[in-house]
């Protein structure tokens, strides 16, 4: 459901950034707890807003979506699981909003994201962490449709919003690929994303408009990348 008019996603305040620079040099539970009201305020209640003033047009999109505006819903979690990592700060110093099925395994899944940094902000579409036998389907795809997927992502070298990243595998896979292949053939990961520092548009009604201009660009590439997951 839409936000009301009183509800709806204005920016975020300039103090967003700076509670998080400020978390980044005190990652510690004592700061957090003094500080939790300026979290909540100025992060945790405009991604909420947020999450519902883009949920009628991501549902457009994908009708499966998960659009709750809540943390661990839509909404990252502030706190960090740091039982398997060697830095044990307590606290995430991003935050980010993502849009995807309720599925099991959605880092293997396609989704779209913002996420809101210390210095800058980024949002686009694709995998969080696509699985290898994923990324093996997608190139087994390319090998026997060429011409389908190039007509998918035809969009792209028509936009200069979104640039193509992931990490890429050092040997060349196939060197026979034409170029405007090959830089989707090499992925071990694959997403769009538009990178940006922290500027004006982050403060505004603006950014919803991007996101939505931004999440419509890259959905032939979406819905291709769940056919994919479907086997299709």
């Amino acid at each position: 459901m839409a936000a009301g008019n009183e509800d709806r996603f204005t920016g975020f305040s300039q103090n967003a950034s700076a509670f998080l620079r400020n978390l980044a040099a005190n990652n510690n539970k004592a700061w957090f707890e003094a500080h939790r009201q300026e979290y909540e305020e100025h992060l945790l209640e405009p991604l909420k807003t947020l999450v519902s003033d883009l949920s009628g047009f991501m549902l457009s999109i994908d009708p499966d979506f998960m659009t709750i505006p809540a943390v661990d819903r839509t909404i990252s979690r502030i706190y960090r699981d740091t039982r398997f990592s060697k830095d044990k700060s307590p606290y995430k110093t991003t935050v980010w909003i993502t849009f995807k099925r309720p599925v099991r395994n959605w880092q293997d899944s396609p989704c779209y994201f913002l996420e809101l940094g210390t210095d800058s902000y980024r949002f686009g579409m694709g995998f969080y962490s696509a699985a290898k036998d994923t990324m093996d389907r997608l190139r087994e795809i390319v090998d026997k449709r060429p011409a389908e997927f190039l007509k998918v992502v035809s969009f792209f070298a028509k936009q200069d919003v979104f640039v193509l990243e992931g990490e890429k595998y050092k040997k060349i896979l196939k060197g026979t690929l034409p170029a405007d292949l090959q830089e989707w053939y090499q992925r071990k990961n694959l997403y769009l994303v538009c990178n940006r520092e922290i500027d004006e548009t982050l403060y505004g009604r603006r950014l919803v408009d991007d996101l939505i201009s931004g999440f419509g660009i890259v959905a032939p590439l979406y819905h291709y990348l769940w056919k994919l997951k479907a086997g299709k």
